[in-house]
């Protein structure tokens, strides 16, 4: 998969991350998200990082630019030479357009910009049932895996559990709302340019995953 640069777009729960990460196990392709990137370069000190601190100890939201830079600087990373898949970036058409401007800089083409996609009322349902142990971690959910004893977590055997306060349903619907406003003018931006690529999100992983390698040439 040498070379493969990819977007990984889809809703909050829809499993893009868990995708993104088998792609990055399996094939030795960077996953990269904006989160992880910010907290890296912050630890690291750089430029960019001291520049992203400074904006989020003042309460405020790192600007598109900063992110930009931040990605310029993480892709050059000799880690990065195999591809990468970017996950949860671009959120916004001013972002894909900075990405774009960025790669065409350094001579790098997108090979595919894919969505996770999955009906609102399945994420609901998954997102709203989530619990994981408050010991190690672990994750479980209401109805798709529960503890095989109950209230017992079964990697560690801890006892108490944990839900995070944003997986109730008015929250879940919120954010929802928003990522469809914010990605509903990605889709056509990406299919204009021929590499956007929809993927059922809503069937067994080993499916979802089977069909990212038959996108991806893999």
């Amino acid at each position: 998969m040498a070379g493969k640069r990819i977007i990984m777009m889809g809703p909050p729960g829809g499993g893009k991350g868990t995708q993104a990460k088998r792609i990055q196990d399996r094939y030795k392709v960077v996953q990269l998200s904006t989160g992880d990137m910010l907290r890296a370069a912050i630890a690291t000190g750089s430029p960019v990082g001291k520049q992203a601190k400074s904006v989020m100890d003042a309460g405020k939201l790192v600007s598109d630019d900063v992110l930009i830079a931040m990605i310029d600087e993480r892709i050059d990373q000799p880690d990065c030479a195999n591809g990468f898949i970017l996950d949860g970036f671009p959120r916004t058409i001013p972002q894909a357009e900075g990405l774009e401007r960025l790669m065409a800089k350094k001579g790098l083409k997108l090979d595919a910009a894919i969505e996770v996609r999955v009906p609102d009322e399945k994420l609901l349902e998954r997102l709203t049932g989530r619990f994981t142990c408050a010991k190690c971690g672990e994750g479980y959910h209401d109805k798709f895996k529960l503890p095989k004893k109950a209230e017992v977590c079964d990697v560690c055997g801890g006892t108490q559990f944990s839900r995070r306060s944003d997986d109730n349903a008015d929250t879940v619907k919120t954010r929802l709302k928003a990522y469809h406003e914010q990605t509903a003018p990605l889709l056509p931006f990406y299919e204009r340019k021929g590499v956007l690529k929809v993927v059922d999100g809503d069937r067994e992983m080993s499916l979802v995953f089977a069909d990212l390698e038959r996108i991806l040439g893999l």
